[in-house]
């Protein structure tokens, strides 16, 4: 079994190729979509954000409000770091269950999908190989900005306070190239990488 890390800049597209990895029969953990459960209504992490924040921080539904979250982080970057101190536990303690539960069904090929991959030395450890979905600022921000419609500004704040696209390319034992490239080539090549990962 191989266990691959995936990771790539925001807005690279990185989701649509764990997806194409998962139609091939990989089982992908996405970090990101166990951060947003944690923080969704009733979530895990929503009563020591409020204890931590104040409850102007959680919406009337009882979800963190991610707008005003993303200004204070990027506002004050000890303000992240609280976040993420009570967000990264519940995300690893997630991951390990769903790794388990991967391994127990035979998976051929775990993807472990995480944003903060290179930033996160214990992650390297933890993989056989790591995959970085890369692609130039601009398409990024037009990407980031046609899905959510978040400021320019703000997208690149985001992308600023990532590692670089250099860094993430060192890191890297794979790489896939996805500017701008269509639908059917990007697949193409998620169909060469998983060739190589025997799926």
């Amino acid at each position: 079994m191989t266990r691959l890390g995936l990771t790539g800049g925001i807005g690279s597209g990185k989701s649509t190729v764990a997806e194409l990895l998962r139609i091939r029969g990989a089982a992908v953990i996405d970090a990101d979509a166990i951060s947003r459960s944690v923080t969704a209504p009733g979530g895990l992490a929503i009563e020591s954000i409020a204890d931590s924040f104040g409850p102007s921080f959680v919406t009337t539904d009882g979800a963190l409000d991610r707008d005003k979250m993303r200004q204070a982080s990027y506002a004050d970057s000890n303000a992240r770091k609280r976040l993420e101190a009570i967000i990264h536990p519940l995300v690893s303690s997630e991951l390990e269950r769903d790794e388990t539960a991967a391994v127990k069904s035979g998976a051929r090929c775990i993807v472990f999908d995480i944003p903060l991959l290179v930033e996160s030395s214990r992650w390297r450890q933890r993989v056989d190989r790591v995959l970085v979905v890369d692609c130039v600022a601009e398409v990024q921000i037009a990407r980031v900005f046609a899905r959510s419609g978040l400021a320019r500004d703000m997208v690149e704040k985001i992308i600023a306070s990532q590692v670089t696209r250099e860094q993430r390319l060192r890191a890297a034992d794979l790489v896939i190239f996805n500017a701008g490239s269509s639908k059917a080539s990007l697949a193409l090549e998620v169909e060469q990488i998983a060739d190589i990962l025997g799926l």
